[in-house]
């Protein structure tokens, strides 16, 4: 029969602990008669823990990551290219800014010859007996070049022609559109319709006329060149 516990002694008025040896076989997992190691052999010595220090101080410095400093290249390239790209935003919403402001002008231009162009067209087809020198007038002063020259020196015997015949006409523009253009000069084709009255009729007459009607700008003032009947 084994014992299970230690037994006690006394011995010289202190208390010892005595082992008490199990008998039979020894029990599976333990080793039989293997003393176990002193605590201190297992621990470093200090001879050991001086020389492990030493080491680690006279290590060299570790290398710093590279992550670091390619994430902030990375970052500085997506900075650039975006700065490249807005500047190429940039001047291309400038070079459009620029397109439409230049369309937007020769649109105006062109307009102001078609308008010039009715107007004059309108002067030429309405006269009246009562204002007739004021009609030409008003004809003359928007005249230029050759158109102009036309006129020079025959007034008074135009407005004499008109006074007899007792005519009268009242001009209406039925459609004008540009058919060319070369930098301040625009050529209109203006059809225009005229109801015609004088001294051997009782009613107004119809009369459509297609006028050619050159148009220039002079002293940012449009001003008729000339004018064609076209049939």
């Amino acid at each position: 029969m084994t014992e299970s516990n230690d037994s006690e002694e006394q011995s010289g008025g202190r208390l010892r602990r005595r082992a008490v040896r199990q008998s039979g076989p020894p029990v599976e997992g333990t080793t039989s008669g293997v003393e176990p190691a002193p605590i201190e052999s297992v621990k470093d010595s200090p001879d050991d823990a001086a020389s492990a220090a030493s080491a680690v101080a006279d290590a060299p410095p570790a290398e710093p990551s590279d992550s670091g400093s390619g994430r902030r290249g990375l970052q500085f390239a997506g900075l650039i290219a975006a700065i490249v790209v807005l500047f190429a935003l940039l001047g291309t919403t400038g070079w459009l800014v620029y397109e439409k402001q230049q369309a937007d002008a020769l649109d105006a231009k062109r307009n102001e010859f078609i308008e010039a162009a009715k107007v004059s067209a309108t002067n030429l087809t309405s006269i009246h007996v009562d204002t007739a020198k004021d009609d030409v007038q008003r004809i003359l002063d928007n005249a230029t070049g050759e158109f102009k020259e036309e006129f020079d020196g025959r007034v008074e015997p135009f407005v004499s022609v008109v006074t007899e015949a007792k005519v009268n006409t009242d001009g209406e523009v039925l459609e004008a559109g540009l058919e060319s253009e070369a930098g301040d000069t625009g050529t209109v084709l203006v059809a225009v319709r005229s109801m015609v009255t004088n001294a051997g009729t009782d009613k107004p007459q119809p009369r459509d006329f297609r006028l050619r009607i050159t148009v220039v700008d002079e002293d940012d003032q449009m001003k008729t060149s000339k004018v064609e009947f076209v049939a």
